[in-house]
């Protein structure tokens, strides 16, 4: 996949990693697009059907401290919604990374290459949807 090799060279990760961490980011960017917004990023990325499949599995009741901090976030947003769902998100992303052997601050480093790649390889669109996303 040509995501995966991109983000091995720009980042020094193993393809492991790369695959991993793309498919966490891949997973909250379709958890918060409408169906038919998600459906232009993996037409227009190849692999993002592959990547959606090797993301590590969201740890069920419990968590930890960080499964705590993702219900206490989520529980605190009420009818906010918006503000709460994100640090629930970047909650789940910091403990995947994690579980890929990766610093949580990894993320941010991701992000930008994978919009990078996309804009690269599938134009302002789909770029203007995955930034969406990955607010």
């Amino acid at each position: 996949m040509e995501l995966v090799q991109h983000l091995v060279s720009s980042l020094g990760i193993q393809e492991e990693q790369a695959k991993g961490g793309a498919g966490l980011i891949m997973q909250m960017a379709k958890s918060k697009l409408e169906d038919h917004e998600f459906a232009q990023i993996a037409q227009a990325i190849p692999g993002v059907s592959d990547l959606l499949e090797t993301a590590p599995a969201e740890e069920k009741k419990g968590g930890g401290f960080l499964g705590t901090l993702g219900g206490m976030a989520a529980g605190l947003g009420g009818g906010a919604g918006g503000a709460a769902s994100n640090v629930t998100n970047m909650i789940g992303l910091a403990a995947g990374f994690s579980k890929l052997g990766m610093d949580p601050s990894m993320i941010s480093k991701f992000m930008p290459t994978i919009l990078s790649f996309a804009q690269t390889k599938a134009g302002g669109q789909v770029v203007g949807l995955l930034s969406k996303a990955l607010q």
